[in-house]
């Protein structure tokens, strides 16, 4: 386990508890996948809105980057490396959290993988069985790890990220069309059993977001094609981690279930 600490977060109190101008102040966030891309830019704006961010990833750099980001900020931010297809190591990224910051508040479950591109019908059985673990399983253990940490608390949010792909499907990649299906109906299965109990889960659905990821997964003219579909352009991370603390935050506070699209109207 590798942790990095920094300094406290300045900020003042919003007067309606919403996320901007330190409305998070005192409350903690989880972050994974937080080493790039869309995490990284929601560990960011939890950090900006007052919160502590315990930051998560598989790669040790990315997440110690996202930690000294957050330090420049003057933001207050720990790494932990985790694989969040291991029980274990999630359940000691929560423990960490609370251990660290005395409380969590806060979960943005944005680890993923985009896998291979392929047809069902020659799609590797390996790479499927992977991309679920992340895709999937990562989300449900983190789940499984946080809500009670969150019900003995009294409450608080959650955020999946699921993709357009798990509202439309994903020509040409089979198993992560199939896994960002699964996490919204996971979200969704979810805040049903504890809407009543103070927890709220929500997903937001990224439409093609300026990322590593998809630079790996779609070449220029892809790119060009499906930026013509939303907007006229690619998504940033920053957009998508802004719509995360929004669903997090107070402001939010009777949005449970919801499967966000946040895709400049690509689904349209």
């Amino acid at each position: 386990m590798t942790t990095i600490d920094s300094g406290a977060m300045q900020g003042a109190q919003s007067s309606h508890g919403t996320q901007t101008m330190g409305g998070m102040r005192g409350r903690v966030a989880l972050v994974t996948g937080a080493g790039s891309g869309i995490g990284r830019a929601s560990a960011l704006a939890f950090a900006a809105a007052g919160a502590s961010v315990l930051v998560s990833d598989v790669v040790l750099d990315w997440g110690e980057e996202t930690v000294s980001l957050i330090r420049v900020r003057d933001g207050e931010a720990t790494f932990v490396r985790t694989d969040v297809t291991v029980a274990a190591e999630v359940a000691g990224l929560v423990s960490t959290a609370v251990e660290r910051f005395g409380r969590l508040d806060y979960a943005h479950n944005n680890a993923g993988i985009e896998g291979a591109g392929g047809s069902l019908l020659d799609y590797p059985e390996d790479v499927f069985d992977r991309v679920l673990a992340v895709n999937l399983k990562g989300v449900w253990l983190s789940m499984k790890y946080e809500i009670p940490q969150m019900l003995a608390q009294g409450g608080g949010a959650i955020v999946n990220t699921a993709s357009v792909a798990g509202l439309r499907g994903a020509t040409g990649l089979f198993a992560y069309g199939a896994s960002k299906h699964a996490v919204v109906g996971m979200t969704l299965s979810a805040a049903r059993e504890f809407r009543d109990l103070g927890v709220r889960v929500n997903a937001v659905c990224p439409g093609v977001i300026d990322t590593p990821m998809v630079e790996r997964a779609f070449n220029s003219d892809q790119l060009a094609a499906m930026a013509r579909r939303q907007m006229g352009r690619l998504g940033t991370p920053e957009e998508v981690g802004q719509a995360v603390v929004w669903l997090c935050s107070e402001a939010a506070s009777f949005v449970t279930g919801v499967a966000l699209p946040v895709d400049g109207g690509y689904i349209l």
